[in-house]
């Protein structure tokens, strides 16, 4: 623990909590949208690791079509709807994580939480981004998001777990707002979001 890890908790429970009740209003329309071009359920909610590996259910709103084999709604490319590409553009499917970060198994700021199943694939080093909690944002995110290679991304998760402060925080908050706003680094080439990682036991 750093001395700064009590501070990163209080802003997380009192920004993350005036963000929930701001937000309220924009995410009760995107509520009705998705619940109008996609259906139900609204949320999309699904298991991550969070803090020490201990898993959570982290909710979001939904993006993509259920699965449909009869109607070719079987790969994330097909299942994603314009709507539904939008909302993850703007960020705008990530304000229910909000609660996640009141709660606590969340911070604004950490490494992204990825899938369970990616909890035995990771090298002794990349495993370190479990030494904080998960955030909605973070390093990677703002130096590439989806466009940069998995081992970019777990080089800046690493980096972020030892080096984080409030001014670098603070940096990524900023550095995130921009980033949605040019709507930058969505997808990797050749993805809609990113290719499964398949594990490295290198170190």
């Amino acid at each position: 623990m750093k001395p700064y890890d009590p501070l990163k908790r209080l802003i997380d429970i009192v920004v993350g909590g005036i963000a929930l009740v701001a937000s309220a209003p924009i995410q009760a329309v995107v509520a009705l949208l998705v619940r109008r071009k996609l259906g139900s359920p609204v949320l999309f909610r699904q298991p991550r690791p969070g803090k020490n590996g201990l898993v959570f259910e982290m909710a979001k709103f939904r993006t993509m079509l259920e699965v449909d084999e009869a109607k070719g709604f079987v790969t994330d490319e097909h299942r994603l709807t314009p709507f539904g590409a939008m909302l993850r553009s703007t960020s705008l499917d990530e304000l229910p994580t909000l609660w996640n970060v009141v709660k606590g198994d969340m911070s604004l700021v950490g490494p992204r939480p990825l899938l369970v199943r990616y909890l035995d694939r990771y090298s002794s080093s990349q495993a370190r981004r479990h030494e904080v909690r998960p955030g909605v944002t973070g390093l990677a995110q703002v130096s590439g998001r989806n466009a940069i290679t998995w081992d970019e991304k777990f080089a800046k998760d690493i980096e972020y777990v030892d080096h984080r402060s409030l001014r670098l925080d603070l940096t990524i908050l900023w550095r995130t707002i921009a980033q949605v706003v040019h709507r930058e680094g969505i997808s990797a080439e050749g993805d809609v979001t990113m290719p499964e990682f398949l594990g490295r036991h290198d170190g």
